[in-house]
């Protein structure tokens, strides 16, 4: 397939090396550095668009793939404010989008355990919860949009924690993340239920960024002839769970 990769810092370069180890074609590189070659003529000479660049870009560059009628998978995070309004613009322009908070099989497969638990702790309010992502200390948000995905399910599941708060000591009814920024750590993230008298602790730990890469260009081949909106579930076939 033709790639279009919007953003190249840590992964869009991931996702370029095994893109081309898997016999795909580049044909668009997008950084703050050429960011006026983010056009019409030059999105539709890609299949797909994979889009990795910043919170502060990512709404504008998800639009000019709309308008080019090229079909998008999103991994920047920190833009559900406009969620609404973005979803709303790929009906209404025909486009197709698909966005996850992480791309890794094993963090999909975390998701799902995280619901379990979650549904299965809900009648033992003597367990409190608190949610630690650590991440290489490049990484622009924090709480990690994983992290954040995280923290909804259980908020969903859960009858005793109203809203999340990114900080180690909370309130009763405040779920807390704390968000940790080491060199080098592509994503760890670790869930504890403690009471006095033991922990429960379910982890994931991503060894390096091929998973994530790996999600993504098997989420862009997927996405390719299809229109409207799909997550990372359709994907993986985990709407069964």
């Amino acid at each position: 397939m033709k790639i279009a990769l919007i953003g190249y810092g840590k992964m869009g370069k991931a996702i370029e090396k095994l893109a081309l180890q898997q016999g795909h074609e580049i044909v668009l590189k997008i950084n703050r550095e050429n960011i006026t070659e983010l056009n019409t003529a030059n999105l539709k000479k890609a299949d797909v668009a994979i889009e990795f660049s910043t919170p502060q870009t990512v709404i504008q560059n998800i639009i000019c793939c709309f308008e080019a009628q090229t079909p998008v998978v999103i991994g920047t995070t920190s833009w559900s404010n406009h969620r609404k309004e973005i979803e709303n613009k790929c009906i209404s322009s025909g486009g197709a989008m698909l966005a996850a908070s992480n791309f890794s099989l094993g963090v999909n497969l975390f998701f799902e355990i995280n619901s379990k638990l979650a549904q299965l702790m809900n009648q033992y309010p003597q367990y409190k919860i608190l949610l630690t992502e650590i991440h290489h200390t490049a990484k622009l948000d924090a709480p990690s949009g994983t992290a954040i995905s995280l923290a909804e399910e259980i908020l969903l599941k859960s009858k005793h924690y109203i809203k999340w708060e990114n900080k180690v000591f909370t309130e009763d009814k405040i779920l807390p993340i704390n968000s940790i920024r080491e060199p080098d750590v592509p994503g760890t993230h670790t869930i504890k239920y403690a009471s006095n008298e033991d922990i429960i602790e379910i982890k994931h730990t991503a060894i390096n960024r091929e998973g994530f890469a790996s999600g993504a260009l098997m989420a862009a081949a997927w996405l390719i002839g299809k229109k409207v909106i799909y997550s990372i579930k359709d994907v993986l076939n985990l709407g069964q769970f």
